[in-house]
């Protein structure tokens, strides 16, 4: 189904459908959900080098890199809920209260119904059949609709979804706006939706309307704080390769870095180092090597955070240089952004890194908390009373310490924002939990 012309008889006859299925994939055991989500890895297994393709036109993701940053990390979900599944469907016994003994309580849980789940542009495969792996394990239907910015991406999805599942289980429906209004039009018992915080808002006031339960997993400005005595070297190696892959277009992505005042043009220069080893050759910029700016519009959004930084006293130290017509923008480095400019009140997302110098962690704790909790934070430090002292002044979805995005990485970790940046969780069982109704039961024994 397309947006060309949206027949919203035919979206509500979609729907009717996969309601009148949620009996049927309640009921279904361990092992044939475990099948549905084989014949889904096989599937994308066999389409691997059209993924890849797919991705490299939509983003100029790198040919074969896709696999690892996209396609194997669906994978590895999928693996994960095959070996565990069986356990998480179980009942879980809870010890009844005293006032209680002798009388049996457990928590069952069943598919929340039917779920909508729309896609974002930035990686418009891993974060279309990531959430689906949770969404099948734990027993629904689903309704998907891929991010219409990237058409190959979403097509390729679209052939993936048609080949393992009948519409009744899950359907995917290309379009736009418009098209994602109209399917929010509808009474879904959950909608699972990545994006801005922005459209999160508009995501959760439509499921208002129907009191659908929603998980929203948004952004932030995500902090990197280095402590005065962590190595700048393994730092800035680390801090790179999360601030420009993907062309910094990543809700997880390092969105500004905090360092001591004295260790500032240190890690200046080794990011300097740093990105001229894994984009430039010879000092010219390797395009092959960094994924284009989505488009025309997001590509004058950073532009013009750069522009308005500047202007009020920024310096550009590393890169700064823009080709609009190919929808790239080099690597950058700046320093003296004012907290106050649009590059430090908004979202980047893009590859442009502030870095700020910081003369007491009293600084760092009162910008996060003007800009709002962050989907994650990294802390640089052996200390562990440095780190403790900055997990107990702030707050985020997630942290990672002496790395970047590992906590993402590990699947028995949950996954998710909060309030800002995101609600709910998923991955492992936690996905599973996400896309469930922990239905309490009590059986009167004595």
């Amino acid at each position: 189904m397309s947006e060309a012309a949206i027949d919203h008889a035919a979206i509500a006859a979609l729907f009717a459908s996969q309601r009148g299925n949620r009996v049927a994939l309640k009921r279904r055991t361990a092992d044939e959900r475990i099948a549905r989500l084989q014949a889904l890895r096989a599937a994308i297994v066999a389409h691997t080098d059209e993924i890849d393709q797919a991705l490299h036109n939509d983003l100029r993701k790198a040919l074969a890199g896709a696999r690892q940053g996209e396609i194997t990390s669906v994978l590895a979900e999928i693996d994960t809920a095959c070996a565990e599944l069986a356990g998480w469907m179980a009942p879980e016994p809870i010890e009844p209260s005293a006032h209680f003994a002798g009388n049996q309580t457990y928590i069952q849980y069943e598919p929340r119904g039917v779920v909508l789940l729309l896609g974002p542009w930035n990686f418009p495969f891993a974060l279309i059949f990531a959430p689906l792996v949770p969404i099948l394990a734990a027993g629904n239907a689903c309704i998907v609709k891929p991010n219409e910015m990237q058409p190959h991406t979403s097509a390729v999805t679209a052939k993936i979804i048609k080949q393992v599942f009948p519409e009744n289980e899950v359907a995917c429906v290309q379009g736009g706006v418009p098209m994602a209004e109209a399917l929010q039009d509808l009474p879904f018992d959950h909608v699972f939706f990545t994006g801005s915080p922005a459209v999160g808002k508009r995501v959760m006031a439509a499921a208002a309307r129907h009191l659908s339960t929603v998980t929203l997993e948004l952004g932030g400005k995500c902090p990197v704080i280095i402590d005065a005595a962590y190595p700048i070297v393994d730092a800035a190696a680390k801090i790179a390769g999360a601030r420009f892959a993907n062309a910094g277009q990543i809700c997880l992505s390092v969105d500004h870095v905090w360092v001591p005042r004295a260790r500032r043009d240190e890690l200046v220069a080794t990011l300097g180092a740093v990105i001229d080893k894994m984009f430039y050759a010879d000092g010219v910029l390797q395009t092959k090597r960094l994924p284009r700016i989505v488009d025309a519009r997001n590509f004058a959004r950073v532009r013009g955070y750069v522009e308005e930084a500047v202007a009020r006293g920024a310096r550009v130290v590393k890169g700064g240089g823009l080709d609009e017509a190919d929808l790239t923008i080099e690597p950058t480095v700046l320093v003296d952004a004012p907290l106050d400019a649009r590059l430090m009140r908004e979202e980047i997302f893009g590859p442009v890194l502030p870095v700020l110098a910081y003369d007491s962690v009293d600084e760092i704790v009162e910008q996060i908390d003007a800009t709002g909790k962050p989907l994650a934070m990294y802390v640089f430090s052996h200390d562990e009373n440095f780190v403790a002292d900055v997990l107990e002044r702030s707050s985020s979805g997630g942290v990672t310490v002496n790395n970047v995005l590992m906590h993402y990485a590990e699947n028995r970790l949950p996954f998710g924002g909060v309030n800002g940046s995101g609600m709910g969780r998923y991955k492992g069982v936690y996905g599973f939990r996400e896309l469930s109704n922990a239905r309490s039961v009590f059986v009167q024994k004595s």
